[in-house]
């Protein structure tokens, strides 16, 4: 294939052609017979999206989910409308809710929810992914003939219905399937997303088998580096899709002995792989840096969220040599709740971009999707303007150049120091914007994307002319 008229970085139009899913010439090209071809007309050519922090199996789920927090939801009576609408709609069997933060009407239990619904059984799961409420009759099917499991809160002898940690019990206990990607890697696909690290804690050899089957199905067309539990192996990946870091997810509330992480950060740096360790409060961080420090650093291994971080945790990230993956989004998604619940001298602490630059800390960037929007375009804009959803600014000295937004998620997913380019002999992972990138900067969030092509294949097609 041929494409025709594109700009590439740098600000030239050249023309660029697809071989064996490769960029085999770039320049002024002449069409060979019998090739396809398209216009480009202008529009900037990039290498396709890295999204380097995902959960596609929980993104499928919340597709099928009911939004209950911020900012579709931001009230008790939203929260009602929205469930009631819902349970009218799907008619019969589980309820799913998603995104719920207890600025909407506080920390949910089974009476509350019974008060909507106590004929159907309700699971919402809270914004940061660790808890469950359930309403009465999810607990009774989901108890019935099984051990409650620890994480289930129990007052004065009674459930709760707020279940802590408690996905590997809940995924037992539904006996679910796990969904398909169909609707995600088209989803990813429009925005220019042609690769992703899926990086769930809990990732095994089951759910890599199935994201095996969904790449050969041609439902998830976006190659993948899967992280998970230590006991992946290289032998669990199929075509398309790379071994990752092993994840490493810190509770504050319940931080592992010392001497325990640090011998499973060595006990997989002796198995070749890296780690990445889910921080999200100062504790967290400076416990992971310490127990990292102990074991010894790995080239490669990453902090993830790095939520709130100190000048002194910059400090020692980059004296490790270790990479941040960042969720810029999160200021404007969830910016104004962390005003009011976040101390005013932490404000400026959180989700920092500029500060790791400077110190010369890899960053990158990644969705968290369905915890946070999936769009990269619309994190892109937000690491430049640093805006909450009510239009203030958090951190202005955090934002990032459109340049240096758009390169979060073009690094190379095995070595996110380095960045990745259209050029000859490199993978035909594409990404045709809608206009130049002069235009492309100055509105991220607007972007559209023409065509995204993966291993030279084209996987969405906006482009209003037929192959030439």
């Amino acid at each position: 294939m041929l494409i025709r008229g594109a700009e590439l970085e740098g600000g030239r139009l050249a023309d660029l052609r697809i071989e064996n899913g490769r960029v085999v010439a770039i320049g002024q090209l002449s069409s060979a017979a019998g090739e396809a071809s398209i216009d480009a007309r202008g529009g900037l050519l990039l290498p396709g999206l890295h999204d380097h922090h995902i959960h596609v199996a929980a993104l499928a789920a919340a597709a099928a989910s009911v939004q209950c927090g911020p900012p579709h939801v931001a009230s008790l009576d939203a929260l009602i409308a929205a469930l009631t609408a819902a349970l009218r709609i799907s008619g019969t069997g589980w309820l799913r809710g998603i995104g719920y933060h207890q600025s909407v009407a506080g920390m949910l239990d089974a009476g509350m929810l019974d008060t909507i619904a106590a004929d159907r059984p309700i699971r919402i799961q809270h914004r940061g992914g660790r808890m469950w409420f359930l309403n009465s009759m999810a607990l009774d099917l989901l108890l019935a003939g099984r051990s409650a499991p620890q994480g289930l809160e129990r007052v004065d002898g009674r459930f709760t219905g707020r279940l802590f940690e408690g996905d590997v019990w809940l995924k037992t206990a539904l006996a679910g399937r796990l969904p398909s990607f169909a609707k995600i890697g088209t989803m990813l696909a429009a925005r220019g997303v042609t690769g992703l690290t899926e990086i769930s804690p809990a990732n095994d050899s089951v759910i890599a088998r199935h994201f095996a089957a969904e790449r050969a199905n041609g439902n998830l067309p976006q190659t993948v580096m899967l992280a998970g539990r230590s006991a992946l192996c290289r032998d669990d990946m199929a075509d398309g899709m790379t071994l990752g870091p092993v994840k490493l997810h810190l509770h504050e509330a319940a931080l592992p002995a010392f001497d325990d992480i640090v011998h499973s950060i060595r006990e997989a740096h002796d198995r070749g792989r890296t780690v990445a360790v889910h921080c999200v409060t100062e504790v967290e961080l400076v416990f992971t840096l310490a127990a990292i420090d102990e074991a010894g650093a790995m080239r490669g291994d990453r902090i993830e969220h790095a939520s709130i971080a100190p000048d002194t945790a910059v400090t020692e990230i980059a004296r490790l040599g270790l990479a941040v993956v960042s969720q810029p989004h999160f200021i404007a998604e969830r910016g104004d709740a962390y005003r009011d619940s976040v101390a005013p001298e932490e404000q400026l602490l959180l989700y920092r971009l500029r500060a790791f630059l400077d110190a010369g800390v890899t960053l990158a960037g990644g969705s968290d999707a369905p915890f946070g929007g999936a769009d990269p375009w619309m994190s892109m804009a937000a690491a430049v303007s640093r805006q909450t959803h009510s239009g203030t600014t958090i951190g202005a000295g955090e934002a990032l150049t459109p340049e240096q937004a758009l390169d979060l998620y073009l690094a190379a997913p095995d070595d996110l120091r380095r960045r990745r380019h259209v050029e000859i002999g490199a993978p035909a992972d594409l990404c045709l914007l809608d206009r130049r990138w002069a235009r492309a900067r100055d509105d991220l969030a607007s972007v559209g994307v023409q065509g995204t092509w993966i291993d030279g294949r084209r996987v969405h097609d906006r482009i209003d002319q037929p192959p030439a």
